[in-house]
């Protein structure tokens, strides 16, 4: 089994879910995707978890992100845990969880960690782009539940500076200064890309507002 890296192409599978059979890349088509594991159905931090995301419905579609979440549970066992999470976050699940029961997925993933679980995923996480690259990867152990505020940091910087030639600094959020890349050091480029102009802090460390607002 390889390690999956930033910038390779993320595994295709074929997987039951709780919305029936995913083809994963004909699923994604030209979206961004979160892919992301749980160790169990049926368990407490998960059931918040996946909760959450449904509620980020909205945030996710403007930024043309799908949900796709996974478990080596059944998808029997999984539509007989979507009621208690609807239940008990007041919301409706709206996304699918992949039945890995087989752990082909997880394998692909390296979602199994033996020296935390030999038999249960930890909660990976993986942001996938339209292309099909990943983007992040973030590994949390089973007692900790994932900052999805984060994941939707992220995914907004990637966004930002996919389309901008700048990066964005520590705790940045939608509307803090970004930075300039060092490499853009024409003055008429400069003036070009970023008419809102620049504070230069080193000739390295430029900062000027966020372009796309």
């Amino acid at each position: 089994m390889s390690v999956l890296r930033l910038g390779d192409i993320a595994p295709d599978f074929t997987q039951d879910s709780s919305e029936g059979p995913i083809h994963f890349h004909e699923w994604a088509g030209d979206t961004w995707v979160i892919l992301f594991s749980h160790p169990k159905d049926f368990t407490p931090v998960c059931t918040t978890e996946l909760g959450y995301t449904a509620k980020l419905k909205d945030e996710l579609a403007k930024r043309n992100v799908k949900a796709l979440a996974l478990s080596v549970d059944s998808a029997e066992s999984h539509t007989r845990w979507i009621p208690d999470i609807n239940e008990t976050q007041h919301t409706t699940v709206n996304f699918p969880i992949l039945a890995d029961a087989d752990r082909k997925v997880s394998t692909l993933y390296d979602m199994i960690h033996p020296n935390a679980s030999d038999s249960f995923t930890v909660r990976s996480v993986f942001i996938i782009d339209p292309k099909k690259k990943i983007r992040l990867t973030i590994t949390y152990p089973a007692s900790t539940g994932r900052n999805f505020d984060e994941i939707l940091r992220v995914l907004d910087s990637l966004q930002l500076t996919d389309k901008f030639s700048v990066a964005t600094p520590v705790n940045w959020k939608q509307g803090d200064d970004v930075v300039i890349a060092p490499a853009i050091q024409d003055p008429e480029v400069l003036k070009q890309k970023f008419p809102k102009g620049f504070r230069v802090l080193k000739p390295y460390l430029r900062m000027t507002p966020q372009p796309n607002l």
